[in-house]
């Protein structure tokens, strides 16, 4: 059952405003998708993404957005804005376009920045075309979204205060209109041991070796007393130089995945270090444990912003999947977003079923199915934050469906 009244919903709805995204898309649909190409075949990983977020603040200007490079601390960050506040509403979209290691855009942020960039230009133009001013458009450039938490960075630095609606679209398997996420900790556990020959003198050692070991058995063991929706998956970076050396220095690294954030930082990773100073105290060595990245706030989902998406999927012709109760066990900083301000993320298809984080899913992100989803989800981004630029009641409904949740460090 939709959550906003049809007469809302009606009013929300202008044929014309639609009929000129499209028209605009159309006729800029080689340009955007260039720029999805080139971020593509140049893959940059987390806060290493000099040359998209250089193309992508070019082009913004070009267009006329005030831009500034190099926010909240991070070189590879921006802001775009466009309009003003004391007109309207601050609607934000959300950029994110680092890759992966080895695998490149495997998980299409190259598609995700160019969703954004063709959504802000077609609703800028819109804003041109419509001869008045309605509010503020923003382009948040989030760099670091695989692994390295850049948008809390953004929050804490006060760059995302101000803004009423937060939009952005992720590549998929599936057109889904809304979900939420399981929130994460990454942490290192790094032991110090003593080496010694693993023949001749091993009673001289300390095996940090073991400790992780230990650490990893630990774990295992625990997650009998884990709610069923935890997730706790670890590595050893690193376990020894030679067979015949005691190791003298290991390092794990794991992640702690759950839907609650409160439980995940208050209980859930205080137990599983634990587990980790249980096991250097056993095996006599010493273990720091290093928060490898801020935390990652499970995503909160806004059910007004979800049933106007949900709306402009159809209009373009993609057929969506149901509502998910259950959560998505991934995890994104667009959470942490979502906790502090209305939001939405998303997921637009690619092909059916596809997994992604694999070398199938980024073929797709530079192929014709990629680039369908670049221009229909920059169709579907324009529309909704244009029907809230429209319609200062929605934003109302937007916000009183909202519920600050949890910040995280």
């Amino acid at each position: 059952m939709s959550t906003i009244a049809n007469s809302e919903i009606d009013e929300a709805i202008d044929i014309e405003d639609e009929a000129f995204h499209r028209k605009f898309l159309e006729e800029n649909a080689d340009g955007l998708l260039d720029i999805s190409h080139e971020i593509h075949a140049n893959p940059e990983i987390r806060f290493e993404e000099t040359a998209a977020s250089a193309l992508l603040v070019s082009k913004l200007e070009e267009a006329g957005f005030a831009t500034q490079l190099g926010v909240g601390g991070l070189p590879t960050a921006f802001l775009a804005e466009y309009g003003s506040a004391s007109d309207g509403p601050t609607i934000a979209f959300f950029l994110e376009y680092d890759a992966l290691e080895e695998i490149g855009h495997a998980c299409g942020h190259n598609v995700i920045a160019t969703i954004g960039l063709g959504a802000a230009l077609t609703v800028q133009a819109w804003m041109r075309d419509h001869g008045r001013a309605v509010g503020r458009l923003l382009v948040v450039g989030s760099p670091g979204e695989e692994g390295g938490g850049g948008k809390q960075y953004l929050i804490k630095a006060g760059c995302l205060d101000g803004i009423d609606a937060a939009l952005m679209m992720h590549p998929s398997g599936e057109n889904l209109s809304c979900m939420t996420t399981l929130g994460r900790v990454a942490l290192d556990f790094e032991f110090t041991g003593k080496a010694a020959h693993a023949a001749v003198t091993p009673h001289h050692g300390v095996n940090a070796l073991d400790a992780a070991v230990l650490t990893l058995n630990a774990i295992g063991l625990l997650r009998q007393q884990l709610p069923s929706d935890v997730r706790v998956h670890a590595i050893v970076l690193e376990g020894g130089e030679a067979p015949n050396v005691i190791p003298e220095k290991s390092v794990l690294r794991a992640y702690i995945r759950a839907a609650d954030t409160r439980a995940l930082v208050d209980d859930l990773q205080p137990r599983v270090e634990n587990c980790a100073r249980g096991a250097a105290i056993a095996t006599g060595a010493q273990v720091s444990i290093i928060q490898q990245s801020p935390t990652y706030a499970a995503l909160q989902p806004n059910a007004v912003l979800g049933d106007l998406v949900e709306r402009n999927f159809a209009r373009v012709g993609r057929r969506t999947e149901p509502p998910r109760t259950e959560v998505f066990p991934g995890s994104t900083d667009m959470g942490n977003v979502s906790q502090i301000i209305p939001s939405i993320h998303p997921n637009i298809e690619f092909v059916p079923g596809l997994g992604m984080h694999t070398r199938e899913a980024a073929e797709y992100a530079g192929a014709p199915e990629g680039d369908k989803a670049v221009l229909d989800g920059s169709l579907i981004l324009a529309m909704t934050a244009s029907q809230l630029f429209s319609n200062h009641r929605l934003v109302g409904q937007v916000k009183a469906a909202f519920s600050e949740g949890v910040r995280v460090d």
